[in-house]
Formats: C-alpha cells, structure tokens, sequence
C-alpha cells in the first residue's frame, strides 16, 4: 500500500526547472547542516583552547612563584632556610646532620613527631646523628 497525499506529486514526469529546484535545495539542506556542524565544532576548540590556555597560566604562575623563593647555599650536612631576613612560621633553624642522609632525617623527625602526637612544626630538631 503507498501513502498517498491531497497533492500529488509526480516525480517521474518532472520537468528540468522542477528537478533543477529540487537538487538546489537538497544541496541548500546538506551544506546548511555542513555549516552548523563547523560551527559547533569551532566553537568547542575555542572552548577547549581558552580552559588549556587558563591551565597554562595557572601552571606558569605557580613555577614563577616557586623559582622566586632564593635559597642559601649550604654545605654538606647541613639544611639551611631560605635566605629571608625572617624565617617562616613553624620553622625552628637550622639542622645538623652527621652521617645522616636528608631523606632519612626527614623520615626520622616525622616518625618522632607522631609518636609524640604533635605537628612536626611544634617541635625543634638541631642535628640528627647516627649512632654507630
């Protein structure tokens, strides 16, 4: 069974000014969804460029910040603050270290400030050295 319509349309018997409509605006209908698909996908680059660029600038500032913070030159064995007319809050000095190497001394001073239950910035270590 064919739908039929109040309008009849013959496709068969169409003359060349019809069929040439009729291409146009199949063509007019494809290029238009062709466009709006471009757009779309442009503006999701914009988008995605402007979060990367927001990520960049973010991941920029925090290096900047990092490189800007000057370090004293220390000798070996011992761990000095960064050169700062005022050491920062919760620091305690210097730290002595004979025969210690710093990520032993670090995991040291933490491991005796939890079985003392207290902040590692509470407490003040002057050297750490091992016993042989």
């Amino acid at each position: 069974m064919m739908l039929t319509s109040a309008v009849s349309v013959d496709l068969v018997n169409i003359s060349m000014a019809n069929a040439g409509i009729v291409a146009l605006l199949g063509y007019a209908v494809v290029f238009f969804g062709l466009i709006l698909l471009m757009l779309v996908i442009m503006a999701m680059g914009k988008v995605f460029i402007a979060r990367d660029a927001k990520l960049a600038a973010k991941t920029a500032a925090k290096e900047a910040e990092m490189a800007a913070v000057p370090v004293a030159p220390h000798t070996k064995g011992e761990i000095q603050l960064p050169a700062k007319s005022q050491p920062a809050p919760g620091t305690a000095g210097t730290l002595k270290l004979y025969d210690v190497e710093p990520k032993t001394a670090a995991m040291i001073m933490a491991i005796v400030a939890n079985k003392m239950g207290k902040p590692l910035n509470e407490l003040r270590f002057i050297s750490i050295k091992e016993v042989k």
